[in-house]
Formats: structure tokens, sequence, C-alpha cells
């Protein structure tokens, strides 16, 4: 059969310089380049952006109102698409009904389970589903967690209630209502919280309504007592009324959530509880690892439950196929990271029997060990088999072995990039000369010269998710890699239990910078005032000019940029605004200059130029700040909100670079950096050292792990299997660790 191609003229969009590209269909193609070279221009911006736009044009002008919009992207032609599915990094999200069971359409499946076969029958599908009022524990109403007193804030433990023990305003001793617990008869007001027993305890914070006797004024009155909590929460969260900022103020002081006491977490009702298939509830099930469900529901020896089940564990060995087996169904979607999210949706798509579409994925090995890439590798393998074109933007050496086909674009980010390198295969690259083949023939060995190692931090220890009643020991000064394969406990304990503990640690992670269409990184370093205070001396006017959120703004536009045209039933356009043509200025601005350039040349230099450009100390710090973590190719102005991940995360890095005596906690900075780069990370992560900061990364990157001072292993495997410290010490002595599967890879 002819090989067909998919073939784009004249690429045009963002940095691309008019490429010509022919991708094979039905193969598996790897694209590779710095960040920032236009891989994402290519694979994101063109591709899926124009198959996105055709297939909705198939739909009515009605129907279009609901779909994602596509703009056609900048090419003179793009031929032979397929329908596209981008599976991405954004995490699934979802609320705290949203769980991997209920993600992945196995929950359905469970509850219909049940509903034939379990005993005794309680009805159909869904008196299973916590979220629906006949399966749901009437407390939490099916969310597991009930929002209730914070006893720690509300009490002084060390005090009797004569003495005060109650916190809460309005229950100083000899108030009414501290009365109500003083002279109910059920307490010694002498003795101190810490003595009382559980049950006094309860009796105190937990005791539902009732009736008791107080002394008032002389006089011997009926008054109702309850507990603490229980009148806690009756007046000041079961109440339907207006909340002011004070009460906003007492909630967020006294309050804290807990795992619901009737249903103990599990979200259902007593009823679903009692219904049981071979002695397990739904809840039992859907709380097992994956790998131990696998196990249990082959042994349900009811003939016609066969075709549910087989359905069920089909979907489970995808999961586990991936290296998710250390996750539960009950697990909720919000926190499961990006790497996971993605995992996720792969295997969603693995059941599906359509053939003849485009997958494009978006470095799937993000969170993944060294040990489990292999299984994603399968994973794409078996997409292209079932007769798919396969697209990945990838930086994993490991990953890009299985490609077919190979683009790399560059040489260089930003302007100095949007060039193809190279295309063909991965023999073929080796032996170009491109910056990836010559990274992908290197190897940097062990620090075998690590920074010496004198005092420590550490955090409590801790039993949260799978961990064993571990405490994170962090050495002070150095550079010290969390490492284990993923789901070992690494994020709970430095995300949950060490960021927490040690609270003055600064999270530099990958989460979007605060960031809307008009904060740029010019706004967000700090350097925009100075530049239009830069441009008002120069022309001796004010600074409010030079802001398109101020006076500078296009009256047309409203300082976006773009307007929107609403042609009823046809589709929202956004159009460049015909006023600014897009600058966002108004046009009397550009009239003023600074060194020769307008406001808006000014805005859409890069980093590194604008280094050269401006000689205002304050400007050249944060700009060469910016340029060193490697984003020296952003331009000034560009918007926030288009930046990935892992570019976010350096930007936050770039204003930390000239602090000293902090520690930092960075979750996988190597997150969409291409091999050279990562060498840069490097070098930004020993100067933040070198300068007396605390370094700690959670990372899978090996060239990151072999660079570090001191290594703290978790494992052995995930889930269940993990959360014990197998190793912690110079990165020399982890190759002797047997229990370690990070030591076989370093």
């Amino acid at each position: 059969m002819k090989q067909e191609f998919i073939e784009i003229v004249n690429g045009r969009e963002n940095n691309l310089k008019n490429i010509h590209l022919e991708i094979p269909k039905g193969k598996i193609t790897i694209f590779t380049g710095v960040s920032g070279s236009g891989k994402s221009s290519i694979v994101f911006d063109t591709i899926a952006q124009e198959a996105g736009r055709q297939l909705n044009e198939t739909f009515s002008s009605f129907a279009r109102q609901f779909l994602p919009k596509y703009s056609r992207p900048e090419a003179d032609e793009i031929h032979n698409l397929s329908t596209a599915i981008v599976v991405d990094q954004k995490r699934l999200g979802g609320n705290a009904r949203s769980t991997l069971g209920t993600a992945t359409d196995i929950q359905p499946l469970m509850r219909l389970l049940f509903s034939r076969f379990a005993q005794p029958q309680i009805g159909y599908a869904n008196a299973y589903s916590f979220n629906d009022p006949s399966g749901m524990c009437p407390k939490c109403e099916g969310i597991g967690k009930i929002i209730t007193l914070n006893t720690d804030a509300a009490l002084d433990k060390e005090k009797s209630l004569n003495e005060g023990a109650i916190l809460l305003s309005g229950f100083a001793p000899g108030t009414w209502q501290w009365k109500a617990y003083a002279e109910s008869g059920f307490f010694d007001n002498d003795k101190k919280i810490k003595d009382y027993t559980k049950e006094e305890f309860d009796k105190l914070i937990y005791a539902e309504p009732q009736k008791v006797k107080v002394n008032f004024m002389d006089n011997e009155m009926n008054a109702t007592y309850e507990g603490l909590a229980v009148k806690f929460m009756r007046l000041n969260v079961n109440r339907e009324k207006e909340t002011t900022k004070a009460a906003e103020k007492k909630l967020k002081d006294y309050t804290t959530t807990k795992t619901c006491p009737t249903c103990d977490g599990t979200r259902y009702n007593e009823k679903v509880l009692s219904s049981k298939i071979n002695g397990y509830s739904i809840y039992d099930l859907t709380s097992m690892q994956l790998d131990q469900l696998i196990d249990v529901l082959p042994q349900i020896d009811e003939p016609h439950a066969k075709p549910i089940v087989d359905n069920i564990i089909e979907r489970l060995k995808n999961l586990c196929d991936i290296g998710l087996s250390y996750l539960t169904l009950t697990r909720e979607t919000p926190t499961l990271s990006g790497g996971e999210s993605q995992r996720v949706k792969m295997v969603k798509y693995l059941s599906s029997n359509l053939t003849g579409l485009m997958y494009i994925f978006d470095e799937p090995s993000t969170g993944l060990h060294p040990r489990d890439v292999y299984r994603l590798n399968e994973l794409l393998v078996k997409l292209r088999d079932k007769g798919n074109t396969v697209l990945v933007v990838e930086h994993d050496p490991d990953v890009i072995q299985i490609a077919d086909h190979i683009i790399d674009v560059g040489p260089h980010a930003g302007a100095g990039g949007g060039n193809i390198m190279y295309s063909g295969s991965y023999e073929g690259l080796l032996s170009s000369d491109t910056l990836t083949a010559k990274y992908l023939s290197s190897k940097t060995e062990l620090n075998s010269n690590p920074r010496p190692v004198s005092e420590f931090i550490e955090s409590k220890k801790s039993s949260l998710h799978n961990l064993k009643n571990v405490s994170l020991r962090v050495p002070i000064g150095v550079f010290t890699t969390v490492t284990g394969v993923a789901g070992s406990g690494k994020s709970t304990l430095v995300n949950n239990v060490f960021a927490k503990d040690i609270s003055e640690a600064i999270r530099i992670d990958q989460s979007p910078v605060h960031a809307n269409i008009r904060s740029n990184p010019a706004t967000f370093s700090g350097i925009m005032d100075a530049i239009r205070k830069a441009f008002s001396t120069a022309n001796n006017v004010e600074t409010g000019l030079f802001s398109y959120n101020s006076k500078g703004a296009c009256e047309t536009c409203g300082g976006t940029g773009t307007v929107q045209l609403n042609l009823s039933f046809m589709d929202v356009m956004e159009v460049e605004c015909s006023e600014c043509k897009g600058s966002r200025f108004k046009q009397d601005v550009l009239q003023y200059n600074y060194k020769g350039k307008n406001i808006v040349e000014v805005m859409d230099m890069s980093v590194t130029a604008a280094l050269d450009f401006f000689d205002v100390k304050s400007i050249q710090t944060k700009l060469k700040s910016m340029e060193t973590v490697g984003l020296g190719y952003l331009s000034l102005g560009q918007p926030l909100n288009t930046l990935s991940g892992g570019e976010c995360q350096r930007l936050k890095l770039a204003k930390e670079l000239n602090t000293k005596g902090n520690t930092y906690i960075l979750d996988e900075p190597t997150t969409g950096l291409h091999m050279s780069d990562v060498a840069n990370i490097l070098r930004i992560i020993n100067k933040l050292v070198d300068k007396g900061n605390t370094v700690l990364v959670i990372e899978h990157n090996l060239d990151v792990i072999r660079n570090s001072d001191w290594i703290i292993d978790l494992g052995p495997d995930g889930g269940t299997g993990g959360g014990e410290i197998l190793y912690e010490g110079p990165p020399a002595g982890i190759v002797d660790c047997e229990r370690s599967v990070t030591a076989k890879y370093v």
C-alpha cells in the first residue's frame, strides 16, 4: 500500500519559518527540539487546530456555538488530515464527587454488577451510587468528608471549663453560653480537658441536643445542651444567611474538614454497604488497589456476571499496564498529577474501536520513572497498530527510540527556532549533527564530589496515604533529589507532609502563573513599571499612557487587542482589532519613542534582545534572571496564559534567583525540557545552592538525579507497595541499594 503523508505547506504559526513538512500516516512520529523551538506550534497550533476546525465545520452553525473555537492556522495549505484526538497534560480536574472510577466509566459497571448480583438486593444501579440520594450517606451527602469544628482551635486543652478552656467568643466563664456546659452536670469543671475520657470528650464536643437545667439569676431554668461542635455548626454553617467577612473568618479559624463519622469516609449509606458479593460491598472493591482488584474480581463465579466482570477487568488491566496499578477507583480525580491524568485519558482511548484517527500526545512520559516508560511505549505502539497515526511531542530518550519517524525542530528557541533540522529515522538522527543527536549519545556520570552534609531539616513522621510512618530529613544547604517510581509516595511526603511542616519552604511548581490575557513576562517580573517610567521620562508625558490597562488602551478593544463579532447563530468570532491592529495601544501613544523604539516594538522584543536594549539596572537584573532560566526567547508582551507548565515554573524560578537562605521545593523541573536545557536547569539549581539556599527536587530525570548532592529514594513500588525510604545519602551509595528500582537505572 502506498505511504500517505500529512503535508504542511509554508507553515508560519508563531515562530515557524515557512516550513514544508511531510509526516507519515499510520506511524509513530516524534517531535523533538529545545523548549520553544516550535514543536507545539507544528503539532498543536497547526495540525490539531486545523483538524479541529475542519471537523467543527461539518456541524450546523447552531451546534458550533457549543463546540470549542478553532481559528485557521497560519499556513498556505495543510493536506491529508484525520480527525485529531489531543491527549494533553491538563489535569482531569472535576470536583469532590469525581473519582477515578467515575472518570474511567468503571464505576457504572460496578454499580450494574451489584444491582444484578449482590445480596440483599436493594434496587437499580443508581441505588449503588454515592452521587444519588438513594445511595449516598445522609450525613455527608456522598462526599465522604464533613466540615466540623476544629477542636484544636476552639479549646485550650491545658485548661478546665472553670479556667476558660472554651476559646470561642461568647463562651467565657460565667456567660449564659458557658453555663450550658459548666452547669449541665456532665463534667468536673476543674478537670483539664486533656484529662477527659473519650466518652467525656465526645459528650463535650459531639453530643446531640438534650434538655438540662441551668441556674440563671438565682432561678433554675430549662436549657438545651448540645455538643460544642454541633452548636457551632448549627449557628455558623447550617444556616441560610448572608456570609459576612467576619463570619467567613470565623469559619476559616474554627473549622476543619474530617472524615464523615456516619459512613467512615465510604460515601455510602448503610443499606448500600450491607449489600455484598462474595462478602465484599461496592466500597470494599472500589477502595482496593487496582492490581488487587484484578485478582479478586475473577472469584465471582456467577456465569451471568462474566460479561460485566470481563469488561471491568479489561479496563483495569489497561490502567495497570500503563503503570497506574497503585491507584484505587475511589481516588478523587483532582488529586491526580498531570502525568497520571494524561495516562488515564490514554487508557480511555485504548478501548475505542475507531481507526484512522490521529492521536496527539504532549510529553506522555511526564511523571514516569524510567522503569515504567516501556509500558507507555507499548501503549503508543498498540494505538498505531490499530491503524492510527500517532504524533508525540517528547524529550525522553527512551520514548524517542520507538519512533518510526522523527522530526527535530530548532536550532534554538523563540525567534532562533522554527526550522526543521532533521526529518527521518532514529538511526539517521543519531548520525546527524543536531543538538538532540549530540545529547542522545552523551551520558552524565554520578556526582563523585557532592557537597558535604552536616545539618538537616526534618518533618514529622507520617503515615498519610501510603507512607509507612516515615519522615523526610533534608540536608541544609545542598541539592537533594527525591526519587522513586510513580506512586511511591514522593509527592505525598514532599508536598503534603514536608511542605506543611516546614512552612517557610517555597514551592515552585508547574501550576499556571495567576495569569489572564493582560499579564505577561514584563508585568510578572515587575519591570513593566520601570519600562513605562523610562518612556514617560524620555517623552515628558504621564506613565499611564504606556499601559494598555490604563490611559494608553485602545478605545475600540479596551486594550485586549481583539474584538468579538457576534453573528447571531454563527460562531462568536474573535478578530484582531482593526483600530490598533492587535497592538492594544491607542495610535497616538506610538509617536513616543525610547531609544528609537515605540512601546509596541519594545513589548515585541524577546527577553534576550531587551537585555541589550535597556541600560536601566533594575530592568537588566530581572531580564538576566529570565535569560538564565532559559526563557530568553519569550517576548516581553507574550500573554502568560499561553505559557506551558514548564515555562511557568521557570518564570517563578527566575524571580528567586537572587535570594539566599531559603528552602525551595521543585516538582519535576525538567518537564517540557530538551536534554540540552536540563544542563541549564542544573546550573540554576547549583547557583541557588551556592547562594546559600537548600533545594529539594522531586525528579525522574536521570541526569538531574546523578548530579545531586544527596538522594532520598522511596519505594520499592507504587501504592501499598511503596511509602518506605529505601536509601538516603550521596549519589554513589545508591548503586548498592538492592531494593531500589532507581539504583538499576542511574
